[in-house]
């Protein structure tokens, strides 16, 4: 009997662990900003609802192990009380993933979104719900989570991440009529989240996505075992992005990729030759101006 039961408790611990939820989501509000009579245990409450939401929500249909949970961060800035339990700020969002046979870790996102603007009221709680538009917190955390969990399919195989970059874009099609800002391209920031997905949808921008996978499965995956290869292979993948940026200079998706990727990429090529220093630093300048002066670097 007592052997059966064993046999069965561990047949549930397996069971769990087969279908354990996707993100491994570390959640931080800061309120530091905001002066006054504020009740600061809102916004411990607030930290609580949205870390369960996090990582209590089934986001896929595919089953993940504990180990296999997406790493990634959601950093609220709560700037400004600007009604009954309503709040302006931002939110970073920021994701990683390990890469084969190492210790390492690669940022596959890292996005500020400065138009984040919600309302929160003690004892609420977050229901999962993309088919509609319910409340500008959970939409937000919601298309966030897909954001997260399509870069991270986009690393593991081309274009994999598509069904969830699709997820994401009803989320904000179902937006639209929300009265809070973010969501419609016609808003005065047009780097939102809207154009993101959009864009990302696009065959114009599908360079980013396959310069992604490239990157991550032949470049980095094969660091451990042959570092020279590797590097040829993600200096190769970077020129995919040229195209992207001759159809579309200076476009929003590809200073989301630079963001999460500037000093990763300078990291790589400090221990280059001598002509893949030159090569990267020239392509890099063309197609990410922004980061001129921090590629200077790689020479060292």
């Amino acid at each position: 009997m007592k052997l059966k039961l064993a046999i069965l408790c561990i047949g549930f611990l397996l069971s769990n662990s087969a279908v354990a939820q996707e993100l491994n989501c570390q959640i931080d509000i800061n309120y530091s900003q905001i002066q006054g009579s504020t009740n600061k245990q809102i916004f411990d409450q607030m930290k609580r609802v949205v870390f369960e939401f996090m990582n209590n929500t089934k986001w896929t249909s595919d089953q993940f192990t504990s180990s296999e949970k997406i790493e990634c961060s959601f950093l609220i800035i709560v700037k400004e009380v600007v009604g009954t339990d309503e709040y302006s700020g931002s939110i970073q969002v920021i994701s990683r993933r390990p890469v084969y046979n190492s210790g390492y870790y690669t940022q596959l996102v890292n996005i500020e979104d400065n138009e984040f603007q919600f309302k929160f009221q003690q004892f609420s709680q977050l229901e999962y719900n993309i088919n509609s538009f319910q409340n500008n917190l959970t939409s937000v955390l919601q298309y966030y989570a897909y954001v997260v969990i399509a870069a991270d399919y986009d690393s593991y195989s081309p274009l994999g991440g598509t069904p969830f970059w699709q997820k994401a874009q009803l989320i904000v099609q179902n937006a639209q009529g929300a009265s809070e800002p973010g969501w419609r391209l016609s808003q005065k920031d047009s780097k939102n989240r809207n154009l993101l997905v959009e864009n990302t949808l696009q065959p114009v921008f599908k360079g980013i996505r396959d310069c992604h996978y490239d990157y991550c499965r032949n470049g980095l995956d094969k660091m451990y075992e042959s570092p020279d290869d590797a590097r040829a292979s993600i200096l190769k993948s970077l020129d995919l992005l040229l195209p992207v940026y001759r159809t579309r200079p200076a476009s929003f998706n590809m200073q989301v990729f630079f963001n999460a990727k500037r000093d990763e990429i300078i990291n790589i090529f400090k221990g280059g030759t001598s002509e893949e220093k030159t090569k990267i630093i020239d392509l890099l300048q063309i197609i990410d101006p922004a980061g001129t002066t921090k590629y200077s670097k790689i020479q060292g």
